[in-house]
Formats: C-alpha cells, sequence, structure tokens
C-alpha cells in the first residue's frame, strides 16, 4: 500500500464558495522561486510539519496558501489550530471566494484568467488572492487528480 503524505482532496466544499474568516490562524514561511516555479517547497513544508508537530498543533482541512509575490518568492500560509513556538504566527480575516481548477499546472494562466471572469460575473471585486495546490505531485499521480483552488480575498 502507498504511503499517503497528501489526504484526497475533495473539491465540492471548495468550489464556488464564499467564506468569512474571522482571525483564521495560518504559521507563514518563505519558499525560494525561480521565476514563479518553487525551488525549495518541500524543505520549506517539512519545516512547517516539524513546528506544528513540536507544538502539538493541527492543519485544518490541510489548507496551505501560496502568495506568489514576485518570481522569485512565494509566501506559505498553513492553516493551524493554535500558536506555533518559533514559527511567524498570522492570521487572515475577511470574506473569500475559491473556486476548484483540476489539471496540469502549465494550465494556471488560463485558471487565473478563468477566476477573474468568474469574480467579475458575480460584481465580485478581487483585492487579493493565493494558491492552494491540494496535493504534492506524488499524490496527485497517485489520486488521478490535480486539485488546484483560488482562493481570493474580495470586497
Amino acid at each position: 500500500m502507498d504511503e499517503e503524505c497528501c489526504p484526497k482532496f475533495e473539491a465540492g466544499p471548495w468550489d464556488g464558495k464564499i467564506f468569512e474568516w474571522k482571525d483564521k490562524r495560518f504559521v507563514k514561511d518563505k519558499v525560494l522561486t525561480l521565476f514563479y516555479m518553487p525551488v525549495n517547497f518541500g524543505r520549506v513544508m517539512k519545516r512547517l510539519d516539524g513546528k506544528v508537530r513540536n507544538a502539538g498543533a493541527n492543519i485544518p482541512e490541510w489548507l496551505c496558501l501560496s502568495d506568489h509575490t514576485s518570481k522569485w518568492n512565494m509566501d506559505l500560509y498553513l492553516a493551524v489550530d493554535r500558536e506555533v513556538p518559533g514559527a511567524e504566527n498570522t492570521t487572515l480575516s475577511g470574506r473569500f471566494l475559491s473556486k476548484v481548477y483540476e489539471g496540469p499546472f502549465k494550465d494556471t494562466a488560463k485558471w487565473g484568467d478563468d477566476f477573474k471572469s468568474y469574480a467579475q460575473k458575480q460584481g465580485i471585486e478581487i483585492r487579493k488572492w493565493f494558491m492552494w495546490y491540494t496535493t504534492c505531485p506524488k499524490c496527485a499521480k497517485k489520486y488521478g487528480k490535480n486539485y488546484v483552488v483560488i482562493l481570493a480575498e474580495i470586497k
């Protein structure tokens, strides 16, 4: 039996939904990127996972948001259920629109265009958006689906 490192993602609860968050807890870290492609993502996730485990914290919904701040950096926001010592603890509050996409990462630009159009058709203005890569490439291959969620803070 294959080891499961990423739980199977259920798209329904995240597709076309609006969430209200009040001080939703996250730990934040940075990933080096080369023209938006992550270089040390696995190493950063292992570091964050170690801090979360040492704190006895959980990762609700296995939610990990990526904020591509430049061609060279991506900020990660890993959801947690309590303060994590030794990590950069932060919170997110507001209204968030989510939409689920499935396919190869090369379709990211198409997904982004679709998401902008989707929000616009609903009269929703996007303030800031995040990508949630729901499984690692190994688990995406195992499950036969590569789900990505675009989650945007909205007005």
